[in-house]
């Protein structure tokens, strides 16, 4: 992305604007993710991508950097790229270059970076959001290209030496450039969400921030609502939803503030320090002159065909934007309830699997709620659960055939998650059944009336009060009477 005069298409709107002390601000964001391609070996390299290894224990001599070492292209790195195009909806270009990107750090052996400038291998999509509140709104991509990572300069270990771990160097990344379509911090925060999403539906990154799979960085800028773009400055490699959406927030109000006491702003990187909540600035902005870009003469111009590309396309999944349209029209979910459901594809497929044969809104009520609020609770993703969507459906199963209550389905699912078994055997076991049988609910009934004859008169003048009579035949029979038998005979006794 380069700083640019043009008008963006999309306005903030009014409840996005930012109140500052002499006027209304609207806020413009892009975003440039670095997601790490889900590979087996490097880009260049066949050395191992996995994660925790100990320091350059994953590091060959091309990678190093060593004399006369020549890169060779990952074929599956290349594939994960197409799909992921594909996936963003973007034209994936069949014949593609890689530039070397020059500058120097420690922790770049080669003194550059094999990227993509130019031609990149995917070119223009889009993402379409819908946020938790607010309206939905469509994220342009500009670009996908493939670079290499560089490795890892470590500075705590030793008070005399920075250190280097080249485990990452030669990582394949896939940089996923936005056009400046975004409005607000919250904004932000749904885009990147849901790229994470697309991204582990096809499997082409695990997203996961803690360990630097997936990182953004981030450009801001400010204007009056309909005035040009102002001048961005861009915040490097935050590394979680939470922080993109305070980084936004924090730099926007800078700009605002600065701009406002008569200073302009500088285009500029910056970082974000979490401890503090705000931005600080690192170096001024580089520009593409700045990197020296240059066709990489060790590698040959990457092209790939329609076939190539053809057979990626229809082995993609079915991703999560189709899923939903499924499960609201296949299944008569809510809107939310399916957005809920298809956030993570493990989620969604647990629910399918809960749901076949059954009441869906049923399903995905406990699969939301009880479910959700349980692996929440005790810090677990959906593959973690110790309760199996076959062992759910065996607790809803016996909802359903009125064999236990809502309430004794919440005291087995209790059950059903520290204890192995089939629920239905657990709850026989239990004596969890529920009481259907007429004989014994009328005794029942027929007790508490006799216990309560005055309220019994009451009720027959207020109907209302049939409510208090249920809650005492439940509390007589320790909550194991179906309450709509016990309801129906209550009703026929007080004569209501």
């Amino acid at each position: 992305m380069t700083a640019t005069v043009e008008l963006t298409t999309r306005t903030a709107a009014a409840g996005q604007l930012i109140s500052g002390a002499k006027a209304d601000w609207e806020v413009i964001i892009g975003m440039e993710a670095h997601a790490q391609v889900a590979s087996q070996a490097k880009l260049f390299s066949g050395a191992s991508t996995a994660f925790g290894g100990a320091p350059n224990s994953h590091v060959s001599l091309v990678d190093a950097a060593m004399p006369g070492m020549l890169p060779v292209i990952n074929r599956a790195c290349v594939a994960q790229a197409v799909r992921t195009g594909l996936g963003l909806n973007a034209r994936i270009n069949l014949k593609s270059r890689f530039d070397r990107k020059n500058y120097f750090y420690p922790d770049l052996p080669q003194g550059y970076q094999i990227s993509q400038y130019q031609e990149p291998i995917v070119g223009e999509g889009e993402v379409r959001v819908e946020p938790d509140e607010g309206d939905p709104f469509v994220v342009g991509i500009e670009r996908l290209h493939l670079e290499q990572d560089a490795g890892k300069s470590i500075h705590d270990q030793d008070p005399r030496f920075s250190l280097v771990d080249l485990n990452r160097s030669g990582v394949a990344l896939m940089e996923i450039v936005t056009r400046p379509d975004i409005r607000s911090a919250d904004e932000a925060k749904a885009f990147l969400v849901k790229l994470r999403t697309i991204l582990r539906y096809l499997g082409t990154c695990d997203g996961d921030m803690e360990k630097g799979s997936l990182r953004a960085d981030i450009n801001v800028s400010v204007r009056e609502p309909g005035a040009t773009l102002g001048t961005r400055c861009e915040i490097k490699n935050v590394n979680s939803i939470r922080f993109i959406g305070q980084a936004v927030a924090h730099e926007a109000r800078r700009q605002i503030a600065v701009i406002e006491d008569g200073g302009t702003i500088e285009q500029e990187t910056r970082l974000f320090d979490p401890q503090r909540g705000e931005t600080r600035s690192m170096r001024s902005k580089e520009e593409a002159h700045d990197y020296r870009y240059f066709p990489d003469p060790d590698l040959l111009p990457l092209v790939i065909d329609e076939a190539f590309v053809d057979g990626l396309r229809g082995d993609l999944p079915e991703l999560p934007d189709a899923k939903k349209a499924r499960f609201v029209a296949d299944y008569g979910l809510p809107d939310h309830d399916a957005a809920v459901l298809v956030a993570e594809r493990d989620l969604a497929g647990y629910f399918e699997a809960a749901a076949a044969g059954r009441e869906p809104r049923l399903a995905a009520n406990w699969v939301i709620n009880e479910l959700g609020g349980r692996l929440n609770r005790d810090g677990l993703t959906i593959a973690e659960s110790p309760v199996s969507a076959e062992r759910l459906a065996g607790v809803l199963d016996l909802v359903a055939a009125g064999t236990i209550s809502g309430k004794m389905a919440k005291d087995l699912f209790e059950i059903v998650w520290t204890e192995d078994g089939d629920p239905a055997e657990i709850a026989a076991s239990r004596g969890m059944q529920q009481v259907t049988d007429t004989g014994e609910i009328d005794a029942l009934v027929d007790q508490v009336i006799a216990d309560n004859p005055d309220k019994a008169a009451e009720a027959r003048e207020k109907p209302q009060l049939v409510g208090w009579f249920v809650g005492q035949v439940m509390k007589a029979s320790q909550g194991k009477a179906n309450p709509k038998a016990v309801n129906e005979a209550l009703r026929a006794k007080l004569g209501l």
